[in-house]
């Protein structure tokens, strides 16, 4: 464990130095990070990265490099402007354990802008929250990741060993940039990923499909003069209840799935975009649902894939016309699978003594029924991976903020988990920080 002097050494920078981080999560917050607009808040993650004296390494991900690897999302947008960048410390000697900070700079669309308290874009301070698209999910995860860095630093101590920062795009759409990290060689002894989690340890997340249900129809003039055709947004909306039924069949399992037994709704089955017609006084031609589909860990992609297609054949074998014209079915963006951290005794036991130190409480764990770029350190990488961040409200809805209280005490846990994990020299004497015996409990702070 950390000698108390330490404990209470990163703390106080970690408060000293608050006030610049919530000024340049604000910063960050306020540059629309949009799909495919997301190279100006990467510019401005890689200066503050070069500002600390790391080795700043910034590429345009490359899907010809991907596709062949497990994990990868099937792509249908340009990554003309996709790019990813990784900044680097490496001690002088390379001595402790090293460590990854991951995070995502994408947002998701904000819908009218005129339903925000404040603009979507234009972070606000009240009170205790920080408002604005992406404050919570997740720039302020992302920009605590460097001022935990920079307080342990400012507090006179070097980590002995290596760190990467990595700030990804794609997040929310395949999960593409942090595959693009492995594929780039980037490994390290544990990662830490800072998604607002409520300041609860991440035991299990959900996998995650998207899918898009193309119905063609039958066009004609609205008025039927001639003849009335068949309405396709008609025929696709008739296809959704079959398609939501499986929702509450595939929660039936829970049982199946030990730590999902007690969550009240893991899977969730949405429609999240509805795209049909051409013109309001013709018998549209076509319609496409896009769905998004959770699986559970243990349940395969193919598996929860065959159930969907068996759900829509099944729908269309009642209609006279879909019977045959069927609905045709195809795989964009997320094709994920869930996950459960496992073996990873040491490094936990170091995350719940810092979430011990800061709060005071015992650090809870959950399972859910989101899912994160965690999954590739857990599943395609070896490598001990932790979902653990602050509180946020409104997640991808209007309004979304997060509790800045929350982000300094995430901040503080992240600071001495890397403390901990990677091992410490004091600058001022040169010598290794020992730990203190095991069993102590440092105070809070």
């Amino acid at each position: 464990m950390l000698p108390d002097q330490v404990v209470t050494e990163i703390c106080a920078a970690v408060d000293s130095g608050f006030a610049r981080q919530v000024e340049f999560t604000q910063a960050l917050v306020s540059i629309p990070s949009l799909r495919g607009q997301e190279a100006t808040a990467q510019d401005l993650m890689a200066d503050a990265m070069r500002e600390r004296g790391l080795d700043v390494d910034k590429w345009k991900l490359d899907v010809d490099e991907l596709k062949e690897l497990s994990g990868f999302s099937p792509v249908t947008t340009s990554y003309d402007q996709a790019f990813n960048v990784v900044g680097t410390y490496r001690p002088t000697r390379e001595q402790g354990r090293s460590l990854i900070f991951n995070g995502h700079v994408d947002v998701v669309p904000t819908g009218s802008a005129g339903r925000w308290r404040f603009g979507p874009f234009q972070p606000k301070i009240d009170g205790k929250w920080l408002y604005g698209r992406g404050s919570g999910d997740m720039k302020s995860g992302l920009a605590a990741t460097l001022f935990a860095f920079d307080a342990v630093r400012n507090s006179g101590y070097t980590p002995q060993g290596r760190v990467h920062f990595q700030s990804v795009v794609e997040e929310e759409s395949t999960g593409n940039g942090t595959l693009a990290c492995l594929q780039r060689g980037y490994r390290a002894d544990a990662a830490f990923i800072p998604e607002p989690s409520g300041e609860l340890f991440t035991r299990g997340e959900v996998g995650l499909i998207w899918a898009r249900v193309t119905v063609k129809g039958d066009p004609e003039h609205a008025s039927g003069f001639i003849g009335v055709g068949t309405n396709a947004i008609e025929k696709a909306m008739a296809l959704w209840p079959h398609i939501k039924a499986l929702e509450a069949k595939w929660n039936e399992r829970k049982s199946e799935v030990p730590l999902y037994c007690d969550h009240p709704f893991p899977v969730r089955v949405n429609i999240g975009e509805i795209h049909g017609g051409e013109w309001t006084s013709s018998v549209p031609a076509s319609a496409a649902l896009n769905v998004r589909v959770g699986l559970m860990p243990g349940f395969t992609q193919e598996e929860v894939r065959r159930e969907l297609e068996d759900a829509v054949r099944n729908a269309g074998r009642g209609d006279p016309y879909l019977s045959n014209n069927p609905p045709a079915i195809e795989y964009f963006g997320h094709m994920s699978a869930g996950y459960f951290v496992k073996n990873a005794e040491v490094p936990e036991d170091i995350l719940r003594r810092a979430h011990a130190k800061i709060t005071g409480t015992r650090m809870r764990e959950v399972v859910t029924s989101a899912s994160s770029d965690t999954r590739y350190f857990n599943l395609y990488q070896d490598t001990w991976g932790v979902n653990y961040g602050p509180t946020v409200e409104k997640a991808h809805g209007f309004d979304e903020r997060v509790d800045l209280e929350s982000v300094k005490r995430v901040t503080k846990i992240m600071a001495l988990f890397l403390a901990e994990w990677c091992g410490l020299s004091d600058d001022r004497t040169q010598a290794s920080v020992e730990d203190e015996e095991p069993g102590r409990v440092a105070p809070r702070c």
